[in-house]
């Protein structure tokens, strides 16, 4: 069917305009190599600056940073079955596009030049990869949480029967001294086993409208219980009708708990912690969110960057015998609770962590 005249005086115009308009990347070369097409998004896409004069000119000299796109679409003259799906990597920017391949040909059939049409696929990659990431990582839980399991009960049996042999045999110090070492090692890595218990479980909340001054001094008699405070003082200067959390007590409560321990132990016996905590409004776009600032500060030996850098990943540790999980878990149930953390320290400083937990709307202490 012959197209109108008055349509077909715009035909050319009309159609680069649908390539020149089109949200995925389109670029052509002739036969001979020679740059036909190449619209905004393909300019974007490659990082490259649009210039008219482009058209006409080699395409491996535009597209020098990208040889591996030329060398793809000159291929396509010598392939019987063009790519429908593929994906490349753009290596110089460390993108990825997903593409298909076409072949432009004349009347008569032949191919006279080569089309790839693609679309930056680097967000949806790194979608991907972060799902499965997480999926690994689910895995990796999974398996921690049945071996924690299994060792807890040998664990458990080892404390029991050292402590049984001990009550046999009250006249022998050597071998009290040595079943009471026995007992302590296991309660310790019955710890550090539970510790990787909580770490892998994925976080429950109990929300409900709970106090933070109830919850710190709830974690300073947990801490007390847990390791050797010695001469540490703990200084707790909470601002007086501080508003309600809406959270999960037990997980709070096992926050300071943490934060405590480690400071007990970076402290060796002796120092001050100083626990404030005053109200605050977080801007969030619009009128913004009432929270609680909390600050756990100790005069210690600090930390330097590249061991404070680390200290909230799972597993990092510079004591000699712990899970490096404490404060790993102090940063998954923050994270559950919607808050915020910090850490300013710097060697001979001391350390100061921050926490920001967001507010449950007009509930305060005095309500």
């Amino acid at each position: 069917m012959t197209p109108p005249a008055s349509f077909s005086g715009v035909t050319d115009a009309f159609f680069r305009q649908i390539v020149t308009g089109m949200r995925n990347g389109v670029i052509a070369i002739t036969r001979d190599g020679r740059l036909a097409v190449i619209n905004d998004e393909a300019y974007r896409v490659f990082g490259i600056t649009r210039d008219p004069a482009d058209i006409g000119q080699p395409a491996a000299s535009v597209l020098r940073a990208h040889p591996e796109v030329i060398r793809t679409l000159t291929a396509a003259f010598e392939l019987h079955h063009l790519p429908n799906r593929a994906e490349m990597r753009l290596k110089p920017l460390n993108q990825v596009i997903g593409y298909t391949l076409a072949l432009v040909r004349d009347d008569n059939g032949e191919p006279t030049g080569a089309a790839m049409f693609f679309k930056d696929l680097t967000r949806v990659e790194r979608l991907e990869e972060r799902e499965r990431l997480r999926d690994r990582l689910a895995a990796v839980g999974e398996m921690a949480a049945v071996i924690a399991h299994e060792v807890k009960n040998p664990l458990a049996g080892i404390e029991v029967m050292a402590g049984v042999l001990r009550r046999k045999i009250p006249a022998s110090p050597d071998a009290q001294a040595l079943l009471s070492d026995i007992i302590n090692e296991a309660k310790m890595a019955n710890a550090i086993v539970q510790e990787v218990l909580d770490f892998v479980r994925p976080i429950r909340l109990q929300m409900e409208r709970i106090s933070i001054v109830d919850a710190v001094q709830g974690a300073i008699s947990l801490a007390d219980g847990k390791a050797r405070r010695g001469a540490v003082n703990v200084d707790v200067r909470l601002a007086d009708g501080l508003p309600l959390i809406q959270g999960d007590q037990h997980q709070l409560m096992q926050i300071f708990t943490n934060l405590l321990i480690n400071a007990y132990e970076a402290m060796g016996g002796r120092g001050r912690i100083t626990v404030t905590g005053e109200r605050t409004r977080l801007a969030d776009g619009g009128d913004g969110l009432d929270a609680v600032l909390i600050d756990v500060t100790d005069d210690g030996p600090g930390m330097p960057q590249e061991i404070s850098d680390k200290v909230f990943d799972p597993f990092f540790t510079t004591k000699a015998q712990g899970s490096g999980l404490g404060l790993a878990i102090v940063r998954k149930i923050v994270d559950a609770h919607d808050g915020r953390l910090d850490l300013r320290t710097a060697p001979g400083q001391g350390t100061t962590i921050r926490l920001t937990l967001p507010v449950s709307t007009d509930e305060t202490l005095g309500n």
